[in-house]
Order: structure tokens, then C-alpha cells, then sequence
């Protein structure tokens, strides 16, 4: 994490997961990078506190746990994007940079709400929400990503390869397990409205529809 201080990021260090989250409690923060061995407190557990606090702050574990298991398993705690070492610096900015522009405000004008209705939601993508009747829905910036690609192609077979690069910029194998974590949460979000169906398209990829 020192060298991401030389590209002029503001990095605030903790020494365990209890002295991170209390620091998380106190401050604002654009971005989490998680590594999953902390000392008192270990990555998993401190993700999913951040997330019953915060659930649209970008969350990125940085490790070396390698297993597929513990990659999914953070990604169905919240997380965003996993990225297991070793690994090159310019990989580590590359991904930490695409939240960082989602999370900029260069303009402080308030930006009047732009919904888009998904059935009968309406999804407020600028602003990560998904709301229907008195019920809202805060998403994090991959699910609001996955939900608008499918979203602005209704009726239409997206490939599973076409949305993987769009999204995550790869189609490797963990990728496609992450893009069904995914999956599953917006199918679970997206439940009160029957109507709403993302469809898997056996061998090829998904389809949305309402």
C-alpha cells in the first residue's frame, strides 16, 4: 500500500480489523482495501461490518488467499472486486481507479435524480438505489453496473463473455463465478416485482426481461 502513496493517493493505514473498522465508524473513505489475515479481527468479518454501515462504499480485498472459496465468499459478503497477490501495482490502480471515478464529486451542484424504471422500480444508477412503493434498495457500484447493462438491453441475450469484459474488463473462469454472485443478488432485489425475470440462456448467457 506505500506505493500507491507516491501516485498521490490519501492512504490511511490500520494494524488490525478492530482498529479498521473503528477508523471506518469515524471517517470517510472512497474506497476499502481489505486484506482477508488481519490480526484480532480478519478481512471477512470486517467487510461484512462495513457493509451493515455502509452499503455502497467500494470494498477490494487485496490478499493472498488464492482458493476460489474465499473469493466467493467475499464477494457474497459485499465486496466488489477481489484481487489476490502477487500482483503489479499498475493492476492494483487500474481497479482502484475505475471506483474512484464513480465516487468523485468535481461538481458539488446537486444532480437532480434520473430513474430508470425496471418493471416497476424505479433504479437510480447515479446514485446506487432501486426502489419500489415505500422500499429502497442501496446497491453497491458492481451490482449497479451488472443491473444497468442488463437493464438497458431488455429482451436481449447478453453473453456471458460480452458482460464479463464489459464489467470487469476479463472473462476468466473466477470471473464468471463472481458475475453469478451477482446474479443472485439482483434476482433476490428484484423479487417484488414477479414480473422481472433474468433469465440464464443455457450455454451462452443471461436475458432480462419484464
Amino acid at each position: 500500500m506505500d506505493n500507491l502513496e507516491q501516485f498521490d493517493y490519501e492512504i490511511v493505514h490500520a494494524a488490525d480489523g478492530f482498529e479498521a473498522l473503528e477508523i471506518f465508524g469515524k471517517e470517510h473513505f472512497d474506497i476499502c482495501v481489505l486484506d482477508i489475515m488481519l490480526p484480532k479481527m480478519d478481512g471477512f468479518n470486517l467487510a461484512e461490518n462495513i457493509r451493515k454501515s455502509d452499503s455502497q462504499v467500494p470494498i477490494l480485498f487485496l490478499t493472498a488467499r488464492a482458493l476460489q472459496e474465499d473469493k466467493i465468499k467475499g464477494l457474497k459478503l459485499g465486496a466488489d472486486d477481489y484481487v489476490t497477490k502477487p500482483f503489479s501495482i499498475e493492476e492494483l490502480r487500474l481497479r482502484i481507479d475505475v471506483f474512484l471515478r464513480r465516487s468523485k464529486t468535481d461538481n458539488p451542484t446537486p444532480v437532480k435524480p434520473e430513474f430508470n424504471k425496471v418493471g416497476k422500480y424505479n433504479f437510480d444508477f447515479q446514485k446506487l438505489s432501486l426502489a419500489i412503493n415505500e422500499s429502497s434498495q442501496s446497491l453497491t457500484f458492481r451490482e449497479a453496473e451488472v443491473l444497468k447493462y442488463l437493464a438497458d438491453r431488455p429482451d436481449q441475450v447478453i453473453r456471458r463473455d460480452e458482460l464479463l469484459k464489459a464489467i470487469w474488463g476479463d472473462d476468466d473462469y473466477f470471473m464468471g463465478r463472481s458475475l453469478d454472485v451477482f446474479i443472485s443478488r439482483l434476482r433476490k432485489y428484484l423479487a417484488a416485482d414477479p414480473d422481472i425475470k433474468i433469465d440464464n440462456v443455457h450455454g451462452v448467457g443471461f436475458r432480462m426481461r419484464w
